[in-house]
């Protein structure tokens, strides 16, 4: 008989109490930058000092403790740390439910899936898959996102949007993550241009920015491919045989969702909507006069464009067509909108997610008074929309518990410290190897990338040159490390974000990813490989 698998809760509360154990093994650090003069050149260092023998001005800040009771406030501190996304996810569940009381994303899906039944006529689609082809397009799209400019945290609102999706094809709710978080992971581990992991790596590194890229884009190509076709072939599997998901059973809210959804539409314009598209066109019109022009950042390039002007134009005419078919199809446009700023806000404006989330709750309001809801009725509808959405943020907040205690216990510089003491010249191929295995033990420590490069590039460039390894071979290392375990390590609260948004428990999550993890991390090696044994552009 099968014992029963704790709480997710249970799980992340017990991961904080053996990371307080933890330090009362590992004596804190710290490391500290340290600029000397060589050959004529300053050079900034990263060097480590145990909490006894850090310098007066660190000692005095650093105040380390050994975690006991500390467990129990970390849940506190675990919350106010991840007060960001925490925020953000209540705020999209709260917009969203107010938009689902249009039953637009329903009318999205029934015509979807309707115009993918009409490609299914054609030998060729219906030879390749219509729905293999949809999945495959979709991933590849939040690939290059994930490539590009780093998408994460933007996943958490896209996954409620691809999951209904998922369940309206005859799929599961991993397929839906793995359509939209898989993918952009896939991505984001494959960096092409990414300046939050590749941009900061080389530039710690002394390395020209996102020089080596011809290497990079053939390492995204082959990531992408392993992954999709693990997708793929767990799409047909599920597609066969939908008992066969482990999610079957907790699927059961989305099915009964989607149940309940397709009872018949009355397709309706009321006035509220037409003053809506007025309002919001006006807003667009003052906002492309304000910023006519917008410099689109990709990667080390830019280019400037009249972005929204144009996008303005196009919003006046698909509002009106939109309206004089139903208000399902306007708050469609809506939501088209709100991710066209989102990608324009991103790469355009820097924004994060405080103006992410502010615009889905723009949206939202949009919608409800669109379909002729009170002020009450909204505030109401996004009440239970934040009530529905609550168990996947207070997970995020405990979490974030794990990296509170490892760093109030100081020891996250000790482990890196003593990960990197492990390595010797073992050869150029083991050397790079042992970097890789190092940045992807120190990925569930630390899941920010930024972070992890600040910290360990300077300690990793220069000890690459000492072994005879090329710094640009030691930044795909790091690249790999900090990418494929944000898919699986509990620290990451993107990941336990869009698991709670999914519904999707932890254990369950492993159960079913662990076999793509350590696929794509063995693929890391041998990608690894050309690295340090062929003579490529840029190494």
């Amino acid at each position: 008989m099968l014992k029963k698998v704790p709480h997710t809760y249970v799980i992340v509360f017990a991961i904080i109490a053996i990371a307080a154990v933890l330090t009362w093994f590992i004596p804190p650090g710290k490391y500290i930058e340290v600029t000397r003069e060589i050959n004529g050149k300053q050079v900034t260092e990263m060097v480590f000092h145990y909490e006894e023998n850090l310098p007066e001005p660190y000692r005095e800040n650093f105040n380390s403790q050994v975690q006991t009771w500390q467990v129990f406030s970390a849940l506190f501190k675990g919350f106010v740390k991840q007060s960001g996304i925490i925020i953000f996810i209540l705020m999209i569940g709260g917009a969203f439910w107010i938009m689902n009381q249009s039953r637009a994303i329903d009318v999205g899906i029934f015509a979807f899936l309707k115009f993918t039944r009409k490609l299914e006529h054609n030998k060729l689609m219906r030879k390749l898959g219509v729905d293999n082809i949809i999945i495959v397009l979709v991933m590849i799209l939040f690939s290059v996102f994930g490539a590009i400019f780093g998408m994460s945290e933007e996943t958490i609102a896209f996954v409620i949007i691809l999951i209904p999706l998922a369940i309206s094809m005859g799929y599961d709710s991993i397929m839906g993550v793995c359509m939209v978080y898989i993918a952009a992971h896939l991505g984001f581990a494959g960096a092409i241009l990414n300046p939050f992991t590749i941009g900061i790596a080389q530039g710690l590194a002394d390395l020209p920015l996102f020089s080596g890229i011809e290497y990079r884009m053939f390492a995204w190509l082959i990531i992408n491919l392993v992954g999709i076709v693990f997708v793929l072939r767990y799409a047909r599997k599920i597609k066969k045989n939908p008992r066969a998901s482990i999610m079957f059973e907790e699927d059961a809210y989305w099915r009964k969702r989607e149940q309940a959804e397709t009872e018949e539409i009355t397709y309706y314009t009321p006035r509220m909507a037409w003053i809506v598209f007025g309002i919001t066109w006006i807003v667009l019109i003052v906002f492309s006069f304000l910023h006519p022009q917008t410099t689109m950042t990709v990667g080390n390039s830019s280019f400037t464009f009249m972005i929204l002007p144009v996008l303005t134009v196009v919003y006046g005419i698909a509002g009106v067509i939109s309206l004089r078919k139903s208000v399902h199809f306007f708050v469609l446009l809506l939501l088209a909108y709100t991710i066209l700023f989102l990608i324009v806000g991103v790469m355009g404006y820097g924004w994060y997610v405080m103006e992410i989330a502010t615009l889905f709750l723009a949206m939202g309001v949009a919608s409800g008074l669109a379909i002729n809801k009170t002020a009450d009725d909204i505030a109401k509808l996004f009440l239970e929309g934040v009530k529905d959405i609550m168990s996947a943020a207070i997970i995020v907040g405990l979490a974030g518990g794990i990296i509170v205690v490892l760093e109030d216990g100081g020891i996250i510089d000790s482990i890196l410290y003593g990960l990197s003491k492990a390595m010797g010249n073992f050869g150029d191929v083991a050397s790079v190897g042992t970097m890789y295995v190092i940045q992807t033990i120190i990925n569930v420590v630390i899941p920010s990338g930024s972070a992890k490069a600040a910290i360990t590039m300077p300690i990793m460039a220069p000890f690459s040159d000492l072994i005879g390894i090329s710094r640009q071979a030691t930044v795909m290392a790091f690249q790999f490390g900090d990418g494929f375990t944000n898919m699986i390590t509990p620290t990451s609260g993107v990941l336990i974000a869009v698991l709670g948004v999914a519904r999707i428990p932890y254990h369950k999550w492993v159960k079913w990813v662990w076999p793509l993890i350590i696929t794509l991390i063995v693929l890391g090696f041998l990608l690894l490989i050309p690295t340090v044994t062929m003579q490529l552009n840029g190494f």
